[in-house]
């Protein structure tokens, strides 16, 4: 039987804001600001081989604007779940690990935005701006390994192991015992 505190750290703050018990709405959000991300990576690079890298060095800035938005809604949705977990566990240290972490990147995404807005589009993305965002990403996913950890491990907003279960019982739909063999 899960403890309170287990219980505590697998209810929503408001469901309205932040996803049904058992299935909150920050991992759904959280692919937005990874995929953008991901992508003008992709473009910065693909801007280094290309004969004409302006269009892939002004959408990598967009999708990097993206991202920020991205990241502040789903930001916002996680410190609410943050609020779900009880104070000195394990699981408050790693959400308060992976907060930072993620602060701290869409911080170094929104410094690169202005940073390459101020450069202006014209070429290819240099150099600085580049591993700017490759050592974002790598932050980003060490982030994800404790949002995992997160969710996988200490059960934060993810329905409880009874209610889990649930979804691993056979079912007959012909009216036959669904453990009996045939």
């Amino acid at each position: 039987m899960p403890s309170e505190q287990q219980l505590q750290a697998k209810r929503p703050v408001s469901a309205a804001l932040t996803g049904p018990y058992g299935h909150p709405f920050h991992p759904i959000l959280v692919t937005v600001p990874i995929g953008a991300w991901v992508t003008s990576l992709v473009f910065d690079v693909a801007s280094h081989v290309v004969h004409d890298p302006d269009f892939l060095t002004r959408g990598s800035m967009w999708l990097i604007a993206v991202g920020v938005l991205g990241a502040l809604a789903a930001a916002t949705v996680g410190f609410l779940d943050l609020f779900a977990i009880p104070p000195g566990t394990p699981a408050m240290r790693t959400a308060l690990v992976h907060m930072t972490l993620n602060l701290l990147v869409t911080g170094a995404y929104t410094g690169g935005f202005f940073w390459r807005r101020a450069a202006g589009t014209a070429g290819s993305v240099g150099a600085g701006m580049l591993a700017l965002s490759a050592a974002s990403l790598l932050v980003l996913g060490v982030s994800g390994f404790l949002g995992g950890k997160l969710a996988y491990r200490y059960g934060v907003r993810v329905a409880d192991e009874a209610t889990q279960a649930d979804g691993y019982v056979r079912t007959g739909t012909d009216g036959e015992d669904p453990g009996r063999s045939r």
